[in-house]
């Protein structure tokens, strides 16, 4: 059974070894974390589940730490005097391992890369032992997390709740992360505007145990403001499914530009309404059909291409009455996925190939979702998830200088020998021409070094 949970920060300054004076501007979070370790020496837990960004982490998969015991210091912080060891609970790891396996869910112990404790750990894990802790007597299970969807991550939590009731033990859970960490310009990590717009969502959320927001929060926002934490949280989340809770926020600080928040979940009995799993896919279903609802002439047809490709494993007829525009021009277009708010798959042509735009739709869906090296081929349960769009393209001109390029207005062509690299305009993350010409010469295998002919490109897109 699970007896409590709390999300929780892991700045090593907040230690004195480290922060050495530092640590007393965050002295609310220090106070916070007195407390809920006191509350948690108080429950008498027989084991501690630590989620912690700062394990391994894989992007399909979630490792669990393996061994009987593990040991970490905080000799990278300049403090190898702070060290400790902790046991493991092996039956409880051997049983969530073979039971991810049993039902084909991506965890388990393989792929081990750093046996020792990570600061992510390693913070609550000095304020438990401060708190009178008994190590020798409880044990722990430290997991790190994953590149899959939230709903992935809440079904993990969901699972080790039950594991943690299939063998009687009295977990308590840590999930632990930082907010955002540009909070600041004068911060490690400089300052956006989504960053106090996360923190102060995540908060919300959590202060509310209001569980479906925090699973359906905005990925552009979340990315964008560079959070560690949030995937810890969605699989606290999971193991408090069905549980009524009342969540408590006991602080809130960022004088370093990094969000750090704590916020301790009492578990009041069940409450079968508290079902997010399901609320989850309800909401995914709905914004499927929204989006369904408003994609036009471009991206229907992409859509239906990639569904029947998917579903039958043979091309699309082409449709009837489709739009002159689709039927009558030749052009080259891109078909890019997106799932959860990540690439999910892109393929497409420079120059028209088909008889007419609709024919070079309907095959680069076909290999948008089963011919990208960088991704498996599209599943049928993945069909409600995936958001389209279709760039046509205008045709390739010449430009002579960088100062002719603008990533905003133009997707840029590299070329060197036979060697030819693409990159769309107006993509996420890429602000100049220097960085949209570095990644195309990427994608062609072309050196840093190397010179290119550049051409440049005008898009038409459709969502």
């Amino acid at each position: 059974m699970i007896l409590g949970a709390v999300a929780v920060p892991h700045p090593p300054i907040i230690l004195p070894e480290v922060g050495r004076g530092e640590e007393t501007k965050i002295s609310a979070t220090t106070a916070a974390y007195k407390e809920i370790a006191r509350r948690i020496v108080e429950l008498e837990p027989e084991t501690i589940i630590i989620t912690s960004p700062h394990s391994v982490m894989y992007s399909d998969y979630f490792h669990i730490s393996p061994g009987e015991a593990a040991t970490g210091n905080m000799a990278q912080f300049r403090a190898a005097q702070v060290t400790l060891t902790i046991n493991y609970d092996v039956d409880f790891v051997r049983k969530l391992s073979s039971d991810s396996m049993t039902e084909k869910f991506s965890a388990g112990t393989l792929g081990e890369r750093n046996s020792s404790l990570d600061h992510g750990t390693m913070i609550p894990l000095r304020f438990l032992e401060q708190a009178g802790l008994d190590f020798g007597k409880v044990k722990f299970l430290r997991i790190g997390l994953s590149g899959l969807s939230a709903t992935a991550h809440y079904k993990f939590g969901q699972l080790i709740s039950r594991v943690a009731d299939e063998l009687g033990r009295k977990i308590f859970f840590i999930a632990s992360g930082d907010l955002s960490h540009k909070l600041k310009s004068d911060g490690p990590y400089g300052f956006i505007e989504e960053g106090p717009i996360f923190d102060a969502q995540v908060m919300e959320n959590l202060g509310g145990a209001d569980f479906l927001k925090l699973l359906t929060m905005d990925e552009k926002i979340c990315r964008r403001a560079a959070e560690c934490g949030l995937r810890s949280f969605w699989i606290m989340a999971g193991a408090l499914d069905k549980k009524a809770v009342r969540a408590e926020k006991l602080s809130y600080e960022g004088p370093f530009g990094v969000g750090y928040g704590i916020v301790y979940f009492n578990i009041e009995g069940e409450d079968s309404t508290r079902n997010f799993a399901y609320q989850l896919k309800k909401f995914r279903k709905y914004e499927s059909e929204k989006r369904k609802a408003k994609e036009d002439d471009f991206v229907k047809l992409a859509r239906y291409s990639l569904e029947t490709f998917v579903k039958t494993r043979k091309p699309a007829d082409l449709p009837e009455n489709l739009p002159e525009e689709l039927t009558s021009r030749r052009a080259g277009a891109f078909v890019s996925l997106h799932k959860d708010g990540n690439l999910r798959g892109c393929i497409g042509t420079i120059m028209a190939t088909r008889e007419n735009l609709a024919e070079e739709i309907i095959q680069n869906a076909i290999s948008a979702c089963s011919r990208d090296p960088r991704f498996d081929p599209v599943e049928i349960d993945e069909l409600d998830d995936l958001e389209y769009s279709v760039d046509v393209l205008g045709e390739p001109e010449r430009a002579f200088s960088i100062k002719e390029l603008d990533v905003k207005r133009y997707g840029v062509i590299v070329e060197n020998g036979g060697r030819r690299g693409l990159l769309l305009p107006d993509l996420e993350g890429v602000d100049t021409p220097e960085e949209q010409i570095a990644i195309a010469k990427r994608k062609a295998g072309i050196r840093p070094e190397e010179k290119v002919t550049l051409w440049r490109f005008e898009v038409i897109r459709h969502h």
